[in-house]
């Protein structure tokens, strides 16, 4: 952890999640319990299918969980309006995902300005913010360079700054190496951890690549739609 400070960024209690009705009902989710420090460096990781993912969106607000309680930084996402809970996520939540999922029609830098113009910053100071993020990520020099251009390794740092150039709390990240290579995976973590350090920014990592563990201020291991253990 990069902070004496242990207060709560993510507190999950007896979430439940289910798919389909009666004897197609699936149970993702059975019971979990988590408390996740602000500031911390966290992992998921688990074997496909144990639940990782569902919790994740249930934690992002994207999901609803069937019972059980889910608060960010003491806001509590059953408390809140369908737009209440978009405008939270919009301002407090950024995502990096396993395919980048960048629009290549726009530019490296109108990518990572994107977040800021939905949130209503005008354009000049957004991709001002842009600039200023894709510097810190070593692509300061690919400002205006086409998303095709890019490398995955690139591609992926593009990604990271996008999801940071709002100043989110809280970074939610599904499988962000598992689509590179061995030492692109490992330098793109330790860029992410870097930036965890510097800005405070809770990070909750969902991943099967090992090879990253070692990073984790805490790993919460899951299995059958429950947290069996954290170290």
């Amino acid at each position: 952890m990069n902070s004496e400070n242990h207060d709560i960024a993510v507190s999950c209690r007896s979430i439940e999640k289910s798919f389909g009705n009666n004897e197609n009902r699936v149970w993702a989710l059975r019971g979990v319990d988590l408390d996740i420090n602000v500031g911390e460096f966290f992992m998921l990781v688990g074997p496909s299918g144990c639940g990782k993912t569902t919790l994740l969106s249930i934690i992002a607000g994207v999901l609803t969980q069937d019972s059980g309680d889910c608060s960010l930084f003491d806001n509590n996402y059953a408390k809140m309006s369908e737009n209440q809970r978009i405008e939270f996520r919009g301002k407090n939540i950024g995502f990096i995902f396993q395919q980048y999922n960048l629009l290549p029609s726009l530019s490296v830098v109108l990518n990572v300005a994107v977040p800021l113009i939905i949130n209503g910053t005008p354009r000049k100071q957004a991709i001002e913010a842009a600039k200023e993020l894709l510097e810190e990520v070593g692509l300061g020099d690919r400002c205006e360079h086409g998303i095709s251009q890019l490398s995955g390794g690139q591609q992926q740092r593009v990604a990271i700054a996008r999801a940071l150039v709002h100043e989110p709390k809280l970074l939610l990240c599904d499988e962000p190496t598992s689509a590179l290579d061995h030492d692109t995976g490992v330098k793109i973590v330790e860029l992410m951890q870097d930036l965890n350090r510097r800005k405070a920014t809770t990070f909750v990592i969902v991943t099967h690549d090992n090879r990253i563990f070692p990073y984790a201020s805490r790993i919460a291991h899951m299995d059958d739609g429950k947290i069996e253990y954290i170290e």
